[in-house]
């Protein structure tokens, strides 16, 4: 045979037929666009949609710019805490007391900022070396007690409070508004972007690569799917544990600082009590699952910006704010039942 009989057709571009362009070309269908996309991050987009669709109505001052940048910088705080719930929710774990961790590290930012003399650095470190700290005594308490992370950080949520109180006399410690870096981290801009938004975007884009790109990140979801498999490929469940509610701890600690910059002061409970509801609502709408090893770091931030957009639509039509915490309350149960319809798994206390 000659080479000529011995070469196969191949199709190009060029040469192909339309039949097989039109093939390629319908292969960039929407049923792939939404494949790629989560049809749990589209039902977000659309709840987003219409609530500022029905609150722009209401009320033409909601879509003002300067109110739009107002919900981004209203959502830093609670949307850290978030973020890194999503981590220790994928682990399998939850974690209750990041709010009191915030507030403990917005104590000691300003405390620790007063007593070096006005040293902002100083009290950022103290802050986040005892953010550190507590996320360290969560993660030891529910490995080496093995104790429940529900029960455990149910518990240090009441005593990491306390002690806020406790060290700042239960009133706001400190005036950090004079110094140019708490300054710049409530009002500056980089970017284009309030400072506290590109905390935020640096924060979730290195969640989003840790647990995405690295072995690290895998391993994080295979624990939250399965510990027993995990264990048994040799992944040091205990090691994980730890640094998960570490890590907690550290952004925690951000927030708190945040949080401090923002009030002027160190705050023990006012503005860090009841994040922790927030960001575990967050976490669930974002599509997390509360029994672990389910979730991503994007639904979890279309859910944040949905919550800070909600919220601040209450309150431009003069809603009442106690109805906030119905409305997260409502989210919360919404998202954990259809968590629930979509696993299949027998509810409780109803027959198969």
């Amino acid at each position: 045979m000659t080479d000529q009989q011995l070469s196969l057709p191949v199709e190009t571009a060029a040469t192909a037929p339309p039949s097989v362009l039109a093939r390629g070309a319908a292969s960039l269908t929407p049923r792939r666009l939404v494949q790629a996309i989560g049809t749990g991050n589209l039902s977000l987009i659309g709840a987003l949609a219409v609530i500022v669709a029905i609150f722009g109505w209401l009320n033409d001052g909601y879509l003002d710019p300067a109110n739009l940048a107002g919900i981004g910088e209203a959502v830093t705080v609670f949307g850290l805490l978030a973020v890194v719930q999503t981590v220790v929710i994928i682990c399998g774990a939850l974690d209750i007391s990041v709010g009191s961790q915030a507030g403990v590290a917005s104590v000691i930012s300003a405390m620790a900022f007063t007593a070096t003399t006005d040293n902002a650095f100083l009290g950022i470190l103290a802050a986040i070396g005892v953010g550190l700290v507590l996320g360290a005594i969560n993660g030891l308490i529910i490995v080496y007690g093995r104790v429940n992370p529900v029960i455990a950080t149910l518990a240090t949520l009441a005593a990491f409070k306390g002690v806020a109180q406790l060290i700042s006399g239960g009133k706001a410690q400190g005036f950090v508004l004079g110094n140019d870096v708490f300054i710049f981290i409530a009002r500056g801009k980089m970017l284009g972007l309030p400072v506290p938004v590109v905390i935020l975007a640096v924060v979730a884009t290195g969640m989003h690569v840790l647990l995405k790109y690295t072995d690290i990140g895998r391993n994080i979801y295979a624990i939250g799917g399965n510990d027993t498999a995990a264990r048994l490929s040799g992944i040091n469940i205990n090691k994980y544990l730890i640094a998960v509610f570490v890590l907690a701890g550290a952004v925690a600690a951000i927030a708190g600082i945040i949080l401090t910059a923002r009030t002027g002061s160190g705050q023990p409970v006012s503005g860090s009590e009841g994040l922790e509801l927030k960001a575990i609502t967050a976490a669930a709408l974002g599509g997390c699952a509360l029994k672990g090893g389910k979730g991503t770091i994007g639904g979890t931030l279309l859910a944040v910006v949905l919550l800070g957009a909600l919220d601040n639509g209450l309150n431009v039509v003069g809603v009442n704010t106690f109805w906030q915490n119905v409305a997260q309350g409502s989210l919360l149960v919404a998202a954990v039942v259809i968590q629930q319809r979509r696993s299949g798994e027998r509810a409780v206390g109803l027959p198969t």
